[in-house]
């Protein structure tokens, strides 16, 4: 999967920009404030229809603009898709060849990108909430079935809170949502297990390749509760325990949308005793291994680094930069980046009226 043209209309900082990238790496570079980020980040908003930076739409248009505009052609094999985003202050449109997109799981579909960005190195110290997206979104990018349970998993979350909110909780209701939340929470907990299997599989290698070192690093994962035969009966267990706990919170307290997953370098949690240095690094190993899990080559994503060269040293930049060469198509943003074979693009502000 590769990006090759890609036009911003009134996006972020940007009156209008296009460019046609090329497979391979492709580096944005420019000063601070030219819009490196902005660029990436409207390539991760064609996967996603959403920002890595904001959670408002609003501010991803221009100062002074009504609307803006994303416009991409993405090649998949030798098929090739037009993507048309078009933002304005009550919302967004979406359209692939013309036809407009009602959801965002077709989008996903379409359009597969990995970010790493610098709060990544938080990844292991931070929220369980990001690492918990960042298995989410994984997964739903390789399977559709996930998407499915995840998407019907967080309706009945919600209906669910919804009830315990209420000034008189119905019970019986309660106990039907809470047996429907066991019923979804089973296969999540079991594709979960699995990837963070296949994870495993490949991570020392990535990280080996990325450091030079024989280190042991594993994902592991925290189910609420551990798959089994009896996995349903012992979940409603937990529910029925937690029950008086979540009707005094007004909130459903357990669950695979609290679950988490630490990671694990030489025996030891990365998050609470490795160095910023290690944290890093097993960061961008993690946030790489989805690429190697999708069996399609053309279907793997597109990779986007943003800002990450000048937080590393010249031995960790050269050796990512030649893992780097395995991918299809990479962007990178620095502002100052020169490598063998790259194709390289100045970022910078310009004024040109388009609508």
């Amino acid at each position: 999967m590769i990006v090759k043209t890609l036009t911003l209309k009134g996006f972020r900082n940007h009156d209008y920009l296009t460019y046609d990238f090329n497979e391979g790496m492709n580096i944005l570079t420019g000063h601070n404030g030219a819009g490196k980020t902005n660029v990436v980040e409207s390539l991760y908003y064609l996967s996603l229809a959403r920002s890595f930076r904001l959670n408002d739409d609003e501010g991803l248009i221009k100062k002074g603009r009504d609307n803006a505009e994303i416009y991409a052609e993405v090649k998949e094999g030798e098929l090739t898709r037009k993507i048309r985003v078009l933002l304005n202050q009550t919302g967004k449109q979406i359209f692939i060849n013309g036809k407009p997109v009602n959801k965002v799981s077709e989008l996903a579909r379409v359009v597969n990108v990995i970010l790493f960005e610098p709060k990544d190195v938080l990844l292991f110290r931070g929220s369980p909430k990001n690492r918990r997206t960042f298995l989410d979104v994984s997964l739903a990018k390789k399977s559709a079935s996930y998407l499915d349970y995840i998407s019907r998993y967080e309706k009945v979350l919600k209906e669910r809170n919804e009830l315990l909110k209420s000034e008189k909780v119905d019970r019986v209701l309660l106990d039907t949502t809470t047996e429907m939340l066991v019923k979804l929470s089973c296969p999540i907990v079991s594709y979960r297990q699995m990837y963070v299997k296949d994870i495993n599989d490949i991570l020392n290698k990535i990280t080996r390749a990325l450091t030079g070192e024989d280190d042991k690093i594993e994902v592991v994962y925290k189910p609420f509760i551990e798959q089994s035969v009896d996995f349903e009966s012992k979940a409603l267990e937990a529910f029925k325990r937690a029950e008086e706990s979540d009707l005094r919170k007004k909130a459903t307290s357990i669950g695979v949308h609290r679950e988490d997953f630490t990671v694990n370098l030489n025996g030891r949690d990365i998050g609470e005793y490795g160095s910023q240095g290690e944290n890093r690094i097993a960061a961008l190993a993690l946030k790489l291994c989805p690429y190697f899990l999708i069996e399609d080559k053309d279907k793997r994503p597109i990779v986007v680094l943003d800002d990450v060269m000048s937080e590393l040293d010249q031995q960790h930049r050269l050796r990512l930069i030649t893992f780097l060469k395995k991918f299809e198509q990479v962007f990178i943003t620095a502002t100052r980046l020169e490598v063998a074979g790259a194709s390289n693009y100045q970022i910078k502000k310009k004024k040109k009226e388009v609508f």
